[in-house]
């Protein structure tokens, strides 16, 4: 893999979490992310994070990193919220006729869910499928089928297999919303315009910067929007392939140092 010089060019590096940063099966962040986010920060090369994940449910050994390295760029639970050191730059919720359109569908077709919010995730049930897809993220849930009565949501997560994908998609309940699985057993239902992409583009907006400074690191669907927005998208070695065919480069798998090892032949570090 011939990689250019992009020492120039990026100013920014975002990393999705889990599967780039962190095998949260086996709670393994590799050693090398470390160094490399901290040569990254050495350089003056700025840091954020792009995931799926609220805010209060990164994992422990990346809160360690966050913390000692000083990270203050978030762009969380799939571009729904953003924050630049403690500004909130974004905070977008679901309308509450959506939200009761599609919690309607998922209470008749006995479907469990779940309402995100950047604090704590309220959910239907602890069904089998809910703690399959949730608990290896967080286990620090609350049961509460009812949270989006009183309060704002920023994103559903529904609970089935890919056996029902075509029921929910033809069931006339998605309008202004979309569909992103991340798991065997869950999607993600968010704003159809939604993405880490465009959380990305805020940040950069308002740091004086353009999609072109920005380099990226994903694994998974949710990542594609990113991936092929920024300057410069890479996809991990372990990524779905789907990412691999838009991403401008793939680099090794997450446990083969992948991230460090590209960041050194990008000469983004030595």
């Amino acid at each position: 893999m011939v990689v250019p010089n992009y020492k120039e060019k990026i100013k920014i590096v975002f990393f999705d979490i889990d599967e780039t940063l962190f095998l949260k099966e086996k709670d393994y962040l590799p050693e090398s992310t470390f160094l490399a986010i901290q040569k990254l920060k050495k350089a003056g090369v700025l840091v954020g994070i792009a995931t799926g994940r609220a805010r209060f449910s990164f994992p422990k050994k990346l809160n360690e990193i966050v913390d000692v390295l000083d990270i203050d760029i978030f762009v969380t639970i799939n571009g729904q919220y953003v924050e630049y050191q403690g500004c909130v730059l974004e905070n977008n919720s679901i309308s509450i006729d959506q939200l009761k359109r599609v919690i309607g569908f998922c209470d008749s077709q006995k479907i469990n869910y779940a309402q995100v919010v950047n604090h704590n995730i309220f959910v239907s049930e602890a069904s089998h499928k809910l703690k399959n897809a949730l608990d290896p993220i967080t286990t620090e849930y609350s049961i509460d089928k009812d949270y989006y009565q009183q309060h704002n949501v920023l994103q559903l997560l529904a609970f089935y297999d890919e056996t029902k994908d075509d029921l929910v998609k033809n069931a006339n309940i998605l309008e202004g919303l979309k569909v992103v699985r991340w798991h065997k057993d869950s999607v993600d239902i968010l704003d159809v315009n939604g993405s880490k992409a465009r959380g990305i583009e805020l940040v950069v907006n308002h740091l004086g910067l353009t999609m072109d400074n920005v380099m990226a690191f994903g694994d998974g669907l949710n990542d594609l929007e990113m991936l092929s927005s920024v300057g410069v998208g890479v996809a991990m070695g372990n990524a779905r392939e789907e990412l691999k065919q838009v991403a401008t480069h793939v680099t090794d798998h997450i446990e083969e140092d992948g991230i460090y090892n590209f960041l050194v032949k990008s000469k983004l570090i030595d």
